[in-house]
């Protein structure tokens, strides 16, 4: 234990005196430290332990720990700075053990949430060779190897939601699955996760409002369920936000001349059409509930609007989309800039109005309602919206430089 404070420690002293004298500041008007590293050194100080991340009071194996700990990846590929590099590396070293095995995790769970943090372990075992990485990225495999599925294929969300398909799943297992499909050579997987792609599209997009619903019940037989459908009642800005994420990641993985790639193409163009539909004008945000801006109780949101950001920014970045969607990725982004970055006493910034968590069943049960859904706890620097804008932020001040050089 006192080995464990003592690396915190460091991490702690590292990240406060590479940010002093940083200004922080949004403004382009001034030369300063780019605001994706701001917003990663500010989340080192205000979470020197990975594993505490999501305002945990344990340590855990988790799938919004591992979505900062891969935006913390990308500010180290960024900035070489090794303290990010670290950060990510005490998260798996402290859960990962010899065997592969990982504290907290249990593959009976069948919770495909999980697989999410498994991302970063490619990475370490590119850089380090540690064998303990490539058991654990084993271990997060064979549980999708068993995962329960619907008759069509595609994956349960979890055990505990039978027969169920979210688009937040989506994000959590496809993109692991496809780079290791790539790293490990199992061409056939490549097949498995386009079609969880292909199947959640044509499960819950609503041709008339030109939005993705949050989840599908093959079953029926869930109460936020439709009968005849399937599919929940609302479109939640953060679920179609981690598809939307999912759909231009796996891509980096999904080998160029796969026969379903211009499917996940096709997509990715029908979902940009449909946010730019909802995309708020003055603002460049998106809003909690997407088709019902400005109703009571609704509110423009942080976490969907940074997910959205990556996604146009990637999509145009990568050619997925046409360079003249540009406009609304630094729209959207300048959006989030303007309207949730907030400069704190302390010399950090924060990202305001994120919606805490939501999601569809369980206990308490969550009906999936409007009323539901807008009247669920806002905080700030929740890691679904931190991680995201952090990426989103990396190709922006990218793409800055570029058109300046």
């Amino acid at each position: 234990m006192n080995r464990l404070k003592h690396i915190i420690l460091l991490i702690t002293i590292s990240a406060c005196s590479q940010s002093v004298g940083e200004k922080i500041s949004t403004s382009t008007s001034t030369i300063q430290t780019a605001v994706f590293e701001q917003m990663a050194n500010s989340e080192l100080i205000r979470h020197p332990d990975p594993r505490l991340l999501d305002f945990r009071e344990t340590p855990k194996w988790e799938y919004s720990n591992g979505l900062v700990c891969s935006a913390m990846m990308r500010t180290y590929e960024a900035t070489g700075k090794e303290k990010f590099l670290n950060y990510v590396k005490f998260y798996a070293d402290s859960l990962v053990r010899e065997d592969g095995s990982i504290k907290t995790y249990k593959k009976s769970d069948f919770n495909i949430d999980r697989i999410n943090s498994g991302k970063i372990l490619f990475d370490l075992y590119k850089k380090t060779g540690d064998e303990k990485y490539r058991l654990a990225i084993e271990t997060l495999r064979d549980q999708m190897r068993h995962q329960p599925r619907l008759s069509s294929g595609g994956f349960w969300h979890k055990k505990i939601y039978p027969y169920q398909m979210w688009l937040d799943g989506l994000y959590m297992g496809s993109p692991f699955l496809a780079e290791y499909a790539k790293e490990f050579n199992e061409p056939a997987l490549f097949d498995d996760v386009a079609n969880q792609f292909i199947l959640i599209d044509s499960y819950t997009w609503d041709e008339e409002k030109q939005l993705f619903y949050h989840g599908y019940d093959e079953s029926r037989e869930q109460k936020w369920s439709n009968a005849e459908t399937g599919v929940s009642p609302n479109f939640w800005g953060r679920a179609i936000g981690w598809y939307a994420m999912a759909l231009v990641d796996v891509l980096d993985y999904l080998p160029e001349d796969h026969s379903k790639r211009p499917q996940i193409l096709a997509i990715i163009t029908k979902m940009a059409n449909g946010l730019v539909k909802y995309q708020d004008e003055e603002t460049g945000l998106w809003w909690q509930i997407m088709d019902r801006g400005g109703d009571e109780g609704n509110y423009l949101e942080a976490s969907c609007s940074s997910m959205f950001s990556y996604f146009f920014l990637k999509a145009v970045e990568h050619g997925y989309l046409a360079a003249s969607y540009r406009e609304i990725a630094n729209k959207s982004y300048e959006g989030v800039l303007d309207s949730f970055i907030k400069s704190n006493k302390d010399g950090t910034i924060s990202l305001t109005t994120n919606c805490a968590v939501a999601g569809l069943g369980g206990e308490p049960y969550r009906d999936a309602s409007y009323e539901y859904y807008v009247n669920e706890p806002k905080r700030d620097n929740d890691p679904k919206g931190v991680g995201p804008f952090i990426m989103a932020s990396i190709i922006y001040e990218n793409e800055k430089q570029e058109s300046q050089n």
